[in-house]
């Protein structure tokens, strides 16, 4: 009974491995890569520069773009500038129904920005959880690989019964499969907590959309009423449908500062122009766990505070400390690379075992590997080395695409699925070997190229300096992994005929 259940883990653990293997795999890299989202952002806005920013002018110059842009707005949104955007965000909602407007403004001026127009880090972070998709489908199928995952985890303790043990063997030179199955133990075990508290709180951080019934029972569809009453966010006031005179700005955001110690992040106007209008103050969030925003919300008209959002409910604290750890917002920067060293060895846990299942499955000398295998090998180079090919297409996409192009972001974006498409076709035409090798050296040379089409570029070669080194490690590791499988094809080539004529001989010899 006990060997049955093992076996039946066993298989549990190698089919939902497969099943959400390649998805997982993408979100894993991309995950890890926002550790480092702000870094990436500057990266790719090289025409910015951070630099001290008082926020109630900067408030004032984003509502006056917006009493222009958006005069009939039901809601203006003022996001003020940060270390990795030092650029003034506006938004816009003209009501529940219709997108948000949105615009970058230079800070300083309040005029539309003439840098680059670009996601930065966000396009890998948005990814990372949408896959750039319609927001609920992609939410929907990075939640669901993520639950098969967790079970592919939760299986694998079960079937390594020497789990630890296998921790301190790798035995490379054994045979491709047992070097491979070490590969995968080692990475795996290694970091085995980060795996299963990064899987449970991505899945947790989307628990309300997964799960609404308790929300939708209680608060009668009233999502709004919800987060006012954890605390999250502040009561919206209807408008009174009459025009209201707001008082100035910057006294309302000087008397919040007072009360809250936190950097001002954000102010939001709602009902703006109408008497019933209201001005928010939003912080960001204090350090710790808690993913949460101190909030002070004031009478536009007479500048009284009408509502202060502080400490959570035990319920909303403890689920924006989930989001809170699996976003790291609290990590030094030690930690936070400890983070990213972590996320890099779930993404090899994950391609590791991708490749095993294909090895565990290489036919015999001589026979034809079926269409089903053929598919997944495909599927694993495309995915494995195709991926980060995409990832060096976005930067070198930003690098090389004209500054003024219009929907440039939207080119950028482009340019990712492209290359990384056209990496997932290659496998399929190519022998597996020596497309690993090939898509390997591709890869590396794509890495390699980034800082280089960097420097050419741009006059701040030295300011990103932290970041080029990552691409030439990068790329190195791809390319050095790349021409072992080409060592490694080329000396098996070299010893076919000899085993073949071997081969050869035993069977006319056991024939005779």
């Amino acid at each position: 009974m006990r060997q049955a259940f093992r076996q039946s883990m066993g298989w549990l653990h190698t089919w939902s491995g497969l099943v959400a293997g390649w998805v997982m795999f993408a979100v894993f890299v991309t995950g890890t890569a926002t550790y480092y989202r702000t870094d990436i952002s500057l990266w790719m806005r090289p025409e910015l520069r951070a630099g001290p920013s008082e926020p109630a002018p900067a408030a004032e110059r984003g509502l006056a773009y917006l009493k222009t842009h958006a005069p009939k707005a039901m809601a203006w949104y003022v996001s003020l500038p940060q270390p990795d955007r030092p650029l003034l965000g506006v938004y816009w909602m003209d009501s529940l129904e219709a997108p948000l407007g949105q615009a970058m403004l230079d800070a300083g001026t309040g005029e539309p920005t003439r840098a680059r127009a670009t996601q930065g880090g966000d396009f890998l972070y948005r990814f990372h959880y949408e896959l750039q998709m319609m927001p609920v489908l992609g939410r929907w199928i990075v939640g669901l690989a993520a639950m098969i995952l967790l079970v592919a985890l939760i299986s694998g303790i079960v079937t390594h019964r020497r789990i630890f043990a296998d921790f301190f063997t790798f035995r490379r030179d054994r045979s491709t499969q047992r070097g491979w199955l070490d590969a995968h133990n080692v990475t795996g075990v290694l970091a085995l907590p980060f795996h299963l508290m990064i899987t449970y709180t991505g899945i947790v951080t989307l628990g309300v959309m997964y799960m609404p019934w308790g929300v939708t029972a209680a608060y009668k569809g009233d999502e709004m009423r919800f987060y006012v009453e954890s605390a999250q966010s502040t009561t919206w006031r209807p408008a009174a449908g009459r025009p209201g005179e707001a008082m100035p700005l910057a006294p309302l955001l000087a008397r919040a500062q007072a009360e809250v110690s936190e950097p001002l992040e954000m102010v939001i106007v709602n009902n703006p122009g109408d008497a019933n209008a209201t001005v928010v103050a939003v912080f960001e969030e204090p350090h710790g766990l808690a993913h949460q925003h101190p909030q002070i919300a004031f009478d536009a008209a007479s500048g009284a505070i009408v509502e202060r959002v502080g400490g959570m409910r035990p319920g909303a604290h403890a689920f924006t400390s989930f989001m809170g750890l699996h976003e790291a917002h609290f990590a030094s920067g030690a930690l936070r690379l400890l983070f990213f060293l972590c996320g890099v060895l779930g993404s090899a846990t994950i391609a590791t075992g991708l490749v095993l299942w294909t090895v565990a499955r290489t036919p015999k000398a001589g026979e034809v590997p079926g269409f089903g295998l053929r598919l997944v090998r495909g599927l694993n180079i495309g995915t494995i080395l195709g991926l980060p090919m995409g990832i060096a297409a976005l930067f070198l996409a930003n690098r090389l695409l004209p500054v003024e192009l219009a929907h440039r972001a939207t080119w950028e974006g482009a340019a990712f699925f492209g290359a990384w498409g056209l990496a997932a076709l290659v496998p399929l035409a190519r022998p597996h070997r020596r497309a690993w090798a090939e898509m390997g050296l591709a890869a590396g040379a794509l890495f390699g190229a980034v800082p280089v089409v960097g420097w050419l570029t741009t006059d701040r070669g030295l300011d990103f300096l932290w970041f080029d080194a990552a691409m030439l490690v990068l790329g190195l590791v791809l390319a050095l992994g790349g021409r072992k499988v080409g060592l490694y094809e080329a000396r098996r080539r070299a010893a076919r005929p000899a085993g073949r004529d071997a081969g050869l001989a035993q069977k006319g010899f056991a024939q005779a």
